[in-house]
């Protein structure tokens, strides 16, 4: 079983055929293309990159352990992925370590266990967070938040208004913010209120309501396990089930669609196919060139998706040495720390040792562009303060950003400012004659996350059979 890398021959471009030509070899095309080959539909999926996972990349540390520089994290009620990884046979672990963590703040590295952080002076403001969200997010509908009876208000605002005139002020602004460096790769101020009320409310399923508390927690919650071999693996093994239908090195740059069918031009060639799901993000898929236009209104929607800038700087040791002071490796950094949140990332068997810090928002604009070697001690820096001086003793340094991806240009999710939800969200994935959408961002449940990239695969493919 392959993945083919046949390109174009320099005599022209080949003309080829299928009942449906899926673009993006991500976990929702993936998902998609295994749905529509187990219905008997003949399916060619084409994919930009030399390789497939989309936002999920594993690093080779050697000796045939990997961790992590893309997506990575999977927890409960995120029910989809975890059936798939099962079923492609990809097992999971506790992404937890035992140990203390450790908080920085005004100067200081303080340890703490369990989820409430040593400031007493933060606690009392994050509770009134915690319960102000909460109320919000009960009034939305996942699938539909723009029908909110406040939508037009909660959407004319940014997160970080709302968060004030909540009477959330201060720490808790700032701990929010250090939830968004990493989900948002952006901050409370880059995004409408009710998109971020929204997002929290998706952080569960058809029978668990979404929570704040789910979608920052670790053992759990969002952060609880991940993939033994590196999330990738399951991208890996979806393409191998489809045994040389991926085509790699296959970016698409025109669309067509006619009565009688759609056809689809790429670099590995032309496509002539019954129907056509487009699995790339948002903006991506506002950049092919459509014959007939998208409908002005979807095609504003997705120019006003764009994704986040965040940055994974991951460091490699011999082993993990933190663990026998005691510490989890896991670390949360306020002050204006480059780094503001870090996880031990170290393979399942215990070595080599990485630890893995996020890079975003403001952060990633401060930092990004200047010297490599500059921005290396920067990171190290903050993993000193978290587990000590030895964090300068590094076998191995990387850093994947995430806006340099050609295929990507961002991360990890795309995310909607004032006045995008209730001005075009209605427009969100809807069937535009032969073509239909996946992706994360398309969920109502984990958008932006592993789990909702499969479910919305599986929903544009039953659409599509639906439409057949």
């Amino acid at each position: 079983m392959t993945v083919s890398q046949e390109r174009t021959p320099t005599s022209g471009p080949r003309r080829n055929e299928a009942d449906v030509v899926v673009i993006g070899a991500g976990l929702a095309g993936l998902t998609a293309a295994r749905e529509l080959v187990a219905a008997g539909q003949s399916v060619t999926v084409l994919e930009a990159r030399e390789r497939v996972g989309g936002r999920l990349l594993n690093h080779d540390l050697g000796d045939s352990q990997v961790t992590e520089i893309g997506g990575q994290f999977v927890g409960p009620t995120q029910d989809h992925v975890l059936a798939l990884a099962e079923q492609v046979g990809v097992a999971t672990y506790q992404a937890t370590v035992p140990g203390e963590s450790v908080y920085v703040h005004g100067g200081r590295a303080r340890r703490f266990t369990g989820q409430t952080l040593p400031d007493p002076l933060a606690l009392p403001d994050m509770g009134i967070a915690l319960a102000r969200i909460g109320q919000a997010v009960r009034k939305l509908s996942p699938t539909a938040p723009w029908q909110a009876p406040k939508a037009r208000e909660l959407d004319g605002m940014t997160y970080e208004t709302w968060l004030r005139k909540a009477e959330v002020t201060g720490a808790a602004v700032d701990l929010v913010n250090i939830f968004l460096n990493s989900a948002y790769g952006g901050e409370a101020r880059d995004a409408s209120a009710l998109f971020s009320l929204w997002y929290v409310s998706a952080f569960g399923d058809e029978t668990h309501p979404g929570t704040m508390e789910r979608g920052t927690g670790t053992a759990g919650g969002a952060q609880d396990s991940r993939f033994v071999g590196g999330s990738q693996l399951v991208a890996q093994r979806l393409a191998l089930e489809l045994d040389g239908r991926v085509r790699l090195a296959a970016p698409v740059r025109r669309i067509s669609q006619d009565s009688t069918g759609v056809t689809v031009v790429s670099d590995a060639g032309d496509w002539r196919a019954g129907r056509v799901i487009v699995a790339v993000p948002p903006l991506l898929a506002s950049r092919i060139v459509w014959d007939p236009l998208l409908p002005p209104q979807q095609d504003q929607l997705y120019q006003r998706l764009p994704f986040g800038t965040l940055m994974k700087c991951v460091a490699v040791y011999d082993k993990p040495f933190w663990r026998a002071d005691g510490l989890s490796g896991m670390g949360l950094l306020r002050d204006g720390s480059p780094i503001r949140e870090m996880f031990d990332n170290t393979p399942p068997d215990g070595g080599p040792g990485v630890l893995m810090g996020f890079l975003g928002g403001k952060e990633w604009r401060k930092w990004a562009h200047r010297p490599a070697g500059e921005r290396r001690g920067a990171v190290l820096r903050c993993f000193a303060r978290v587990v000590g001086e030895r964090a300068f003793d590094t076998v191995d340094y990387v850093e994947q950003d995430w806006t340099a991806e050609q295929w990507t240009q961002g991360g990890p999710t795309s995310v909607a400012a004032p006045g995008v939800l209730t001005g075009y969200g209605q427009w969100m994935g809807r069937r535009f004659g032969r073509v239909h959408w996946a992706g994360a961002e398309f969920s109502p449940y984990w958008p932006g996350f592993m789990d909702g990239a499969v479910r919305s695969g599986k929903r544009a493919a039953a659409e599509l059979l639906d439409h057949s």
